[in-house]
C-alpha cells in the first residue's frame, strides 16, 4: 500500500492542527514553570530618621565590636571564662536598645574615671606638698 503525502494534509494545505496544538501546549507550559522562577522585589522610600537610626546602631555596632576585640578586654573575658567569639557573636544578635544602652554605659566608664575628680585629687596633692614644703607651687598666691 502506497502512502500519499496528501493524505496528511489538510484540505487547505496547512499543517495538521496537532502539530500547532503541540506547539503551542509547550510554549504554555513553558510560560508556566518559568513563573515559578520570577523576582519579586519592592521598593519604597525610606525615612530620614529610619536611615539616621540605621547608621546610628551601625555605628555603635562598630564601637562595640571595637572595644570587644582589644586585648585587654579579651584577656578580662577570658578570666570570666567567655570566649571573645562567643562576645562577638551575642553582640551581633542583640537589638537596637540593647546596642545604644551598652555603647553608653561602656561610654560613662572612660578608662580614666572623671577627668574632674582625677583634677581635683592632683590638685589637693599639690596642695598638701606646698603646705608641708616639699614644693614651692603656689608662690605667687
Amino acid at each position: 500500500m502506497q502512502y500519499s503525502r496528501q493524505a496528511n494534509r489538510h484540505p487547505c494545505g496547512r499543517r495538521p492542527a496537532g502539530a500547532l496544538q503541540q506547539g503551542v501546549f509547550q510554549i504554555a507550559v513553558f510560560a508556566l514553570l518559568s513563573l515559578g522562577f520570577a523576582q519579586v522585589s519592592e521598593a519604597g522610600v525610606v525615612a530620614t530618621h529610619d536611615l539616621s537610626r540605621l547608621e546610628t546602631r551601625q555605628g555603635q555596632a562598630m564601637d562595640l565590636e571595637r572595644f570587644m576585640a582589644r586585648s585587654d578586654v579579651a584577656a578580662g573575658l577570658e578570666r570570666f571564662g567567655v570566649s571573645p567569639d562567643d562576645v562577638m557573636a551575642r553582640v551581633a544578635n542583640l537589638t537596637d536598645g540593647e546596642i545604644a544602652a551598652l555603647h553608653d554605659r561602656i561610654g560613662q566608664n572612660a578608662a580614666g574615671g572623671d577627668a574632674i575628680a582625677v583634677i581635683g585629687v592632683v590638685f589637693l596633692v599639690l596642695l598638701i606638698l606646698e603646705l608641708v614644703g616639699v614644693t614651692d607651687i603656689f608662690k605667687a598666691i
